[in-house]
């Protein structure tokens, strides 16, 4: 491998962690978002499971299943953040990599 194409690799690999950071920030967002939608709506629910009379010990699990639609949604969100995460660390790591091969090959 010649060392242009190593630099250009490195600034390949450079480019994309930036973008990538700028996505982990709007997966951020969202994932915030979500929680927040998440925990209004089951405050919601089980304030309604109150009033209708329900079992106390019963309010939770229940108002969990009537919202699990949006609990879905808190999920995904989150799965979707942590694989971003999973990626930038693999970004960083083909670039720590690269510098490293450019380091030796410039000391040959």
């Amino acid at each position: 491998m010649e060392l242009t194409d190593i630099t250009a690799e490195i600034y390949e690999v450079s480019q994309r962690l930036g973008q990538a950071s700028k996505s982990l920030y709007k997966l951020g967002k969202e994932k915030a978002e979500t929680e927040r939608v998440y925990r209004t709506r089951l405050a919601q629910e089980i304030l309604i499971l109150r009033a209708d009379g329900m079992p106390v010990a019963m309010i939770a699990d229940v108002a969990r299943g009537n919202i699990g639609d949006i609990m879905f949604q808190r999920d995904a969100a989150d799965a979707k953040f942590r694989a971003a995460l999973e990626s930038l660390g693999a970004l960083q790591s083909q670039l720590s990599a690269l510098q490293s091969i450019l380091k030796v090959q410039q000391d040959i």
